[in-house]
């Protein structure tokens, strides 16, 4: 390898904002994040869809009228 051309590399502790820190390695010297693992919705289970014209709803809809179509001609 090179001389003088990598980025100096640090052992840094990541810190989200809800509390949680990681270990991690990177060029940086401090991480701050917003949003991780132990906070965000997705990984939590709290996940709710945000439907403003009633899109889901419709598709609910029309996926059991469809399905109970489908069972019906089986």
């Amino acid at each position: 390898m090179k001389d003088g051309i990598h980025p100096t590399y640090f052992d840094v502790v990541a810190t989200c904002v809800c509390g949680s820190e990681v270990q991690l390695g990177s060029t940086k010297k401090e991480i701050r994040v917003e949003i991780c693992s132990n906070c965000h919705p997705f990984f939590t289970g709290q996940q709710k869809i945000v439907d403003t014209e009633g899109r889901v709803d419709r598709f609910v809809k029309r996926y059991k009228l469809n399905q109970k179509e489908t069972v019906s001609a089986n």
